[in-house]
């Protein structure tokens, strides 16, 4: 097995001919939910597989629904080196409005950014050019005499619009796919552009929906206002019942499963010289809201909520009128974490409703889905190796850092091949995904590389 010195060294050497393949990729304009781009899609599926093949990788394009998976495996030499399921997506969000962008958004070039050279193309921060930095990393190791990692591929063509033929993808092939001891997924971020981050926490999410039905029909304000129940009055109070003054949630075990933060995570997180009162400004606020004494990271990354994202009852149309509704109703989404069980969260709200309802007044719940929070042990030994080669690579600690959002695949991997996931990507916040004129750091792209070749060389021991 050749040294590290001499990967990197060949990933620095091979850095244009990376470049140019990118490009290939990135000219590929496969945009998943437009059925106009189907046969674009399937050209991005079979590009990966023929690299994948070119490596000297078994390689297979497998059909679904919807657009193809690609999945294709590679052995390490060595019989005891680890197994590692690598996870990217070849789908782009549209390119639309065209007019915005500043060139060709299927023309890849590159480009000078406040950060150094940027590559500008649809799909070059999310997530071609963060695919192809672990493939070009495999690439530098086969020439070098193999893989330290066996390593199984995944990329699929569905991200972009929710992933619908995945989850029946990863039933039908668990035996395949569940041999890997964890997964890699490329699909995150830098802390800021000279600092490396890991994932390690994405928030759970349960939604509901709660319909109050009062009088049988709408009734003049006038005539009926006051002896008669308004069903807005009823959510009104639940809606303000829900959190105390501290702003803490009082749905009844609600923090059952909620952790503190580790210490050491939590002084990492006060270094990391976030600015809250420029982050509140950019959103025209002055105060941080939620729980009393708790930061914005905090909140964000580790804590539970609970928010209403909607409201409605009697008129909302212009002018005035005076009714008295029959119905009020309410959108809620509980973000969670730790072990919380999102079944047990829905119970204990719709108990709290029913317990505020008055006589007369009846509710109707309707779940728009859930799924627990998901959470890398912080003691885990992948985790610590991989943190350790990202600090060789970039000088300086990788962040740990949590998500306020749920990355879907992650939650597969973890629900059904029982996988849990290192999230490592090299995105920066202003990379532009979805937006015109999105860009990708060349730095990124290179270093990306690098890193992922000490990541492989780490997790291997």
């Amino acid at each position: 097995m050749a040294s590290i010195d001499a990967i990197l060294n060949t990933i620095d050497a091979n850095l244009p001919a990376s470049t140019k393949r990118l490009f290939d990729l990135l000219s590929i304009p496969s945009v998943s939910t437009d059925p106009a781009y189907t046969q674009h899609c399937l050209r991005a599926a079979n590009w990966l597989a023929d690299e994948l093949k070119g490596l000297g990788y078994s390689a297979e394009v497998r059909e679904t629904p919807g657009h193809p998976i690609v999945v294709g495996h590679a052995r390490a030499k060595r019989k005891d080196a680890p197994h590692v399921l690598f996870y990217g997506h070849y789908d782009v969000q549209p390119a639309d409005p065209l007019e915005l962008w500043r060139s060709d958004p299927f023309a890849p070039r590159l480009a000078d950014g406040k950060d150094g050279k940027e590559i500008v193309a649809r799909g070059a921060s999310d997530d071609k050019g963060q695919l192809m930095t672990f493939v070009e990393a495999c690439r530098a190791f086969e020439a070098n005499g193999g893989l330290p990692c066996s390593v199984t591929f995944l990329f699929e063509g569905e991200e972009e619009t929710g992933s619908p033929s995945l989850p029946d993808f990863l039933a039908a092939h668990k035996a395949e796919l569940s041999e890997p001891a964890i997964a890699l997924v490329c699909d995150t971020g830098m802390w800021n552009a000279s600092t490396p981050a890991i994932t390690v926490m994405l928030r759970g999410l349960a939604q509901e929906e709660v319909i109050i039905t009062g009088p049988s029909h709408d009734l003049h304000s006038g005539m009926f206002g006051g002896p008669v129940l308004n069903p807005i009055h009823v959510l009104a109070k639940i809606v303000a019942d829900l959190h105390d003054a501290e702003g803490k949630v009082t749905l009844p075990g609600f923090y059952a499963g909620v952790p503190e933060l580790p210490e050491d995570i939590a002084e990492q997180w006060r270094n990391l010289e976030f600015d809250e009162r420029a982050f509140l400004a950019g959103l025209g606020l002055t105060h941080v809201g939620g729980e009393a004494g708790r930061g914005v990271i905090e909140q964000i990354w580790a804590r539970p909520t609970c928010d209403v994202n909607g409201i409605v009852g009697g008129y909302t149309g212009k002018g005035s009128k005076t009714v008295l509704p029959a119905q009020a109703s309410a959108k809620f989404s509980f973000r969670l974490v730790g072990s919380q069980d999102p079944k047990a969260v829905m119970e204990s709200f719709r108990a709290f409703v029913r317990e505020r309802l008055p006589a007369d007044a009846k509710a109707e719940f309707i779940s728009h889905g859930a799924s627990g929070a998901l959470q890398l042990p912080f003691g885990s030994e992948a985790l610590s190796r991989a943190r350790r080669a990202l600090a060789e690579e970039w000088g300086k600690d990788a962040a740990l850092v949590g998500c306020g959002g749920s990355i879907p695949i992650v939650g597969a991997f973890k629900r059904d091949l029982g996988m849990d996931a290192l999230m490592i990507g090299f995105a920066l916040e202003d990379d532009r995904i979805h937006s015109p004129n999105e860009k990708y750091s060349y730095t990124s792209f290179h270093k990306g590389t690098r890193s992922w070749a000490r990541v492989l060389d780490a997790l291997a021991g």
